[in-house]
């Protein structure tokens, strides 16, 4: 049973909430972020479809998969996204496409591990936000 973790402070929760989910906290969604309806979408999910057409040879093809995603849904749709950004590189690319849609993040969740750059770039925003681990029975 996962312990009790509420909405970070200031994130007013709508059908345009945009969070970003880092390490392993995807199996660890809080009951409030599954309440908000808002569109799930996973790298693995996106490059699922593209193995079974071929290997996924570039790192380049998964930023090319996630920018189809990202300027082809409605303008200030609300998402949840796991599994990117991994790096401060993709953090700062995904930071761009956001600038161009003149939109930001309410949150970043991050569970387990993730690259300490990435942490501290969104930390210094404000938007960091830990969730707990789930307790063992």
């Amino acid at each position: 049973m996962m312990p009790s973790f509420g909405p970070p402070s200031g994130c007013g929760l709508t059908a345009q909430t945009k969070l970003v989910c880092l390490g392993s906290v995807d199996s660890n969604l809080p009951s409030w972020v599954c309440s908000l309806n808002l569109e799930h979408v996973s790298l693995a999910g996106l490059i699922r479809p593209e193995i079974s057409r071929g290997p996924v040879k570039r790192a380049d093809q998964t930023l090319t998969l996630l920018r189809r995603w990202f300027f082809a849904r409605k303008p200030d749709a609300g998402f949840v996204l796991t599994g990117f950004p991994a790096t401060l590189l993709q953090a700062l690319v995904l930071d761009e496409w956001l600038d161009a849609r003149a939109e930001t993040l309410d949150a970043v969740l991050v569970g387990d591990y993730a690259e300490p750059a990435l942490l501290n770039h969104y930390r210094t925003l404000g938007l960091l936000h830990e969730v707990p681990e789930r307790s063992v029975a």
